[in-house]
């Protein structure tokens, strides 16, 4: 109901590869502890969800066969993570706060 989204944190922002916004349907994960929270881009690249579990989380993006994560924070108010992919000499892809 209501009450638990007053409570939930909505993280949200984006995500961006070589300045430019990934494409629509990027499938993001957001896991605290035993709870999962998914969410896809838009055609900005944007995304947001709630996640109803405070504290640290995970926040992992399936991208090119890869799924790159980095670690957040769920709060009562809403948070914002642009989040940028980076590539390495590998092809392992990463993932930082821009």
């Amino acid at each position: 109901g209501f009450a638990v989204y007053a409570l939930a944190g909505k993280i949200y922002g984006s995500v961006t590869e070589n300045g430019k916004p990934v494409a629509k349907g990027v499938k993001i994960d957001v896991t605290c502890g035993t709870n999962s929270y998914p969410a896809e881009t838009d055609e900005y690249g944007a995304f947001n969800l709630f996640a109803m579990t405070q504290g640290k989380c995970t926040l992992k993006v399936a991208y090119q066969g890869q799924n790159p994560s980095i670690e957040i924070n769920s709060f009562e108010r809403p948070t914002q993570y642009d989040l940028i992919l980076e590539k390495n000499s590998g092809g392992q892809y990463s993932l930082k706060r821009k």
